[in-house]
Parts: C-alpha cells; sequence; structure tokens
C-alpha cells in the first residue's frame, strides 16, 4: 500500500472513529457497534460518504 492510499484509510478511519463517538455520547450506544454501522455497506444510504 503506498503511503497517500495508508494515509486516506487512517483519516477515513478516523472520521468514522469521530461520527461514532459522537453519535454515542447522544445516543448511548456502543462505540463500536456504531462504528460497524457506519462502514457496513448495506445501508440504505449508501450513496451517501462522509466528507
Amino acid at each position: 500500500m503506498t503511503k497517500r492510499k495508508k494515509e486516506n484509510t487512517d483519516l477515513k478511519n478516523q472520521i468514522y472513529r469521530t461520527v461514532a463517538d459522537s453519535t454515542a455520547i447522544e445516543t448511548g450506544e456502543s462505540i463500536c457497534e456504531l462504528e460497524k454501522k457506519l462502514k457496513n455497506n448495506d445501508s440504505k444510504f449508501n450513496w451517501l460518504t462522509l466528507a
């Protein structure tokens, strides 16, 4: 894996973690479960992307 691709993957994982953490605070759900839901491509909103 190239350095740039690894940086993009790391950034994407950080975004998932941040969104899951914020949502967990509001909903009381587990951060791990929310991360799995975000990474799951079977979502009805999978055409939406994170910033």
